[in-house]
């Protein structure tokens, strides 16, 4: 990571994207089109941070595993509905670029973990 600000560990990484993603969705408009975003966002951009969580506590390998397969599938949903709301114009593309570049980082951290957890 370039940013020394930026928590190293995933887990704390995660709930830090987590709490960026609750300021986003209460940011959003009062509109039709922000509240089935947010909810939709709301979810799978906390679920990150939850699913790795739920990872570190799990019991076997396969577990964590799966953990954090779906971590990382949630954090693909959540760069989709991030860049939906970008394009769509619900915030600003400057607001949202930062938050952008983090999911796409955490796609690719999830995946090498994944990877490496699968070839052990």
């Amino acid at each position: 990571m370039s940013d020394d600000k930026a928590p190293c560990d995933i887990g704390e990484r995660t709930y830090a994207f987590a709490v960026r993603i609750v300021r986003v969705v209460n940011a959003l408009p009062r509109t039709l089109a922000g509240a089935v975003i947010a909810r939709q966002l709301m979810r799978a951009g906390t679920s990150i941070g939850a699913n790795v969580h739920e990872a570190r506590g799990a019991s076997t390998r396969k577990e964590y595993s799966r953990r954090i397969k779906i971590a990382r599938s949630e954090a693909q949903e959540t760069l989709y509905w991030l860049r939906l709301l970008s394009d769509g114009e619900l915030l600003s593309k400057r607001r949202l670029a930062p938050m952008l570049q983090e999911v796409q980082e955490l796609v690719k951290i999830l995946a090498t973990i994944g990877k490496r957890t699968e070839s052990r």
